[in-house]
């Protein structure tokens, strides 16, 4: 499958923003819809036909022939329904909305959180005459 990156993108290590996966095999494909499925941002279909839809892919079904993804449409409420055999490239062209957002970051910020509050409530109690 080729996997290139966007050359204008600024792509943060481990996050697929700004790639175009363009598969050579039905395997390649399904392997490239569920990274597109597990990614947290807008993603752009190029169609065989030459049409281009932009949206979040949120369902994908894996049957040989009848295989196919959902995916909402950027501009439309309505979700569209794509034959795997239709696709010619899947790009990541959204905002990885969960970039930076790992359970080691989040403990990390938690972690100053509660430092600040402890120095915070230090203070007002020295300034009150209790410490």
């Amino acid at each position: 499958m080729t996997d290139t990156k966007n050359p204008g993108v600024d792509n943060v290590a481990g996050s697929l923003e700004g790639r175009v996966f363009r598969p050579a095999s039905f395997a390649e494909l399904a392997e490239a819809v569920e990274l597109a499925f597990d990614y947290r941002g807008d993603v752009t279909i190029a169609l065989k036909s030459g049409e281009s839809l932009v949206g979040y892919l949120f369902n994908r079904q894996v049957s040989g022939s009848e295989s196919s993804l959902e995916l909402f449409p950027s501009d439309s409420s309505i979700a569209q329904k794509i034959r795997y055999d239709q696709i010619a490239t899947i790009a990541f062209t959204g905002e990885d909305t969960a970039t930076g957002k790992s359970w080691e970051t989040w403990i990390t910020k938690k972690e100053s959180e509660r430092r600040a509050e402890v120095e915070r409530v230090a203070a007002d109690a020295k300034a009150r005459g209790i410490l």
